[in-house]
């Protein structure tokens, strides 16, 4: 059999066939449409629901490829077969399947405020987490694309102080729980330093 034959095939063949995180994006589409769902129509919402999606969601945003080169030098490596060329998941335009995620979170919080549910336990449980790590997510985004178009790379005292505060808000709640004080801690409390954590997760 010819090597020719196989010109141009992908170094290792995707699930299904289909372009690579197409089935991971699938998944999390559809843990998210059960969540949002159950949320609209006030149905119990069970915590391994959110823990997956959660789990879902940060798997999803930062399993994709992240190259920093530029457009000609990426495409000349994909033409060369030094990089395999990227198909985006279930064929459809770039950042589609993030674009949706993102939209759905944002009109179920929108339907919740004006149907009054918006601060009932499972949608705070469940957006405030979602929130933070998609907002990390959004800084990482931003803070590349200027850090990309500075002539030097940016220095990493800002990153130094994000990882100090919330190294230490974590802290704050996780000691007492760990030596059986954790009832002492406010609920409050904990949802911020939980909420900064994902954030962070989301950022890097």
């Amino acid at each position: 059999m010819s090597d020719d034959e196989f010109e141009g095939s992908p170094k290792t063949w995707p699930p299904l066939g289909l372009p690579t995180g197409s089935i991971r994006a699938l998944l999390t589409l559809i843990v998210l449409a059960v969540v949002a769902t159950k949320l609209i129509y006030g149905r119990p919402l069970e915590s391994i629901w959110i823990e997956t999606l959660l789990i879902a969601l940060a798997h999803y945003f930062t399993s994709r490829r992240f190259v920093n080169l530029s457009p000609e030098l990426l495409a000349r490596l994909e033409a060369e077969g030094a990089i395999e060329r990227e198909r985006h998941p279930l064929y459809l335009p770039k950042n589609s399947i993030r674009t949706l995620i993102i939209g759905t979170f944002v009109g179920l919080t929108v339907y919740l405020y004006r149907e009054q549910r918006l601060f009932t336990p499972e949608a705070i449980a469940l957006l405030s987490m979602v929130f933070a790590y998609l907002l990390g997510a959004i800084f990482r985004g931003t803070f590349n694309f200027f850090r990309r178009s500075r002539s030097r790379p940016a220095g990493g005292s800002f990153g130094d102080v994000i990882a100090l505060v919330v190294l230490i808000s974590i802290l704050v709640i996780a000691v007492p729980e760990v030596l059986g004080a954790g009832d002492f801690i406010s609920t409050g409390l904990e949802r911020i330093a939980l909420g900064l954590t994902l954030f962070y997760f989301g950022s890097r």
